[in-house]
């Protein structure tokens, strides 16, 4: 019985083997170019400079762990909401736009290890008058990019709850800033890092306070991770890390 239970593993080995050679079961598959959709409109993360480059910190670690890794990519601008849907649909194959883990999201799509973590903030002008708590009462207009967990965050414990305020929806937050600027709104909840860089910016604006969400960036592949793309993007980053050039570009784009 053992001596044909052997033959019986070793046949599987052997013909799992040939299998291999000739094509019919094969190891992830691969590409000459893998394409990255960015929203580049969300400094520090990714935005364009005055020449009409793509930078950010994103972006910046794409690039990095594509050397390291042995791989090349193509960074494209793709509005925030059509990332998930372009990486589950095959059109793009990884997303790195300051994209935070979420259940719901990893039921259609996989995420790397978690690479920077953030909480909500909310921001208002500084002549309005609000604080956190008056700006998101009732009667108030609340702006969010469209598709973002700032957006959730004011349908789940806003208005959900019954609190009277008026969701506004934005192709990207620059455009929720410019509006609340206008003074066509009166708040705007987005990650804390960008509505510091936003802050930076716009001097008539400031941050009224931080909700506290303990959110956690990832980079993202399509479902089953076809092209095996997660584990090198896992272990780029722990090489950047161990090398410094981590540390650099935090420094770099966040001031440490």
């Amino acid at each position: 019985m053992v001596k044909r239970k052997v033959g019986l593993v070793l046949a599987v080995v052997v013909f799992t083997a040939v299998l291999l050679v000739g094509g019919v079961i094969s190891p992830a598959a691969e590409k000459k170019v893998y394409i990255v959709a960015s929203d580049i409109s969300w400094q520090p993360f990714e935005w364009k400079d005055e020449a009409g480059n793509y930078v950010g910190f994103d972006l910046d670690v794409m690039r990095e762990i594509a050397k390291l890794q042995g791989y090349e990519i193509e960074i494209k601008d793709v509005a925030f909401d059509s990332i998930i849907p372009g990486v589950v649909a095959g059109k793009y194959d990884i997303g790195a736009s300051g994209l935070i883990i979420t259940a719901k999201r990893e039921e259609v799509i996989d995420f790397s290890e978690p690479y920077y973590s953030s909480d909500q903030a909310v921001l208002i002008r500084k002549d309005s008058g609000l604080n956190i708590i008056t700006a998101l009462s009732e009667g108030h207009k609340v702006g969010a990019q469209r598709g973002t967990t700032g957006a959730d965050w004011i349908k789940s414990n806003l208005i959900e709850k019954g609190v009277k305020v008026e969701l506004k929806l934005y192709e990207t937050y620059p455009l929720a800033v410019l509006d609340l600027i206008n003074k066509n709104i009166d708040a705007v909840i987005q990650d804390e890092p960008a509505s510091r860089a936003s802050v930076a910016k716009e001097k008539a604006i400031e941050i009224a306070g931080v909700i506290i969400t303990g959110e956690e960036f990832g980079f993202l592949a399509k479902d089953g991770d076809p092209y095996g793309l997660l584990p090198k993007i896992n272990e780029g980053m722990l090489k950047l890390r161990a090398s410094g050039e981590w540390d650099k570009l935090m420094a770099k784009y966040f001031g440490g």
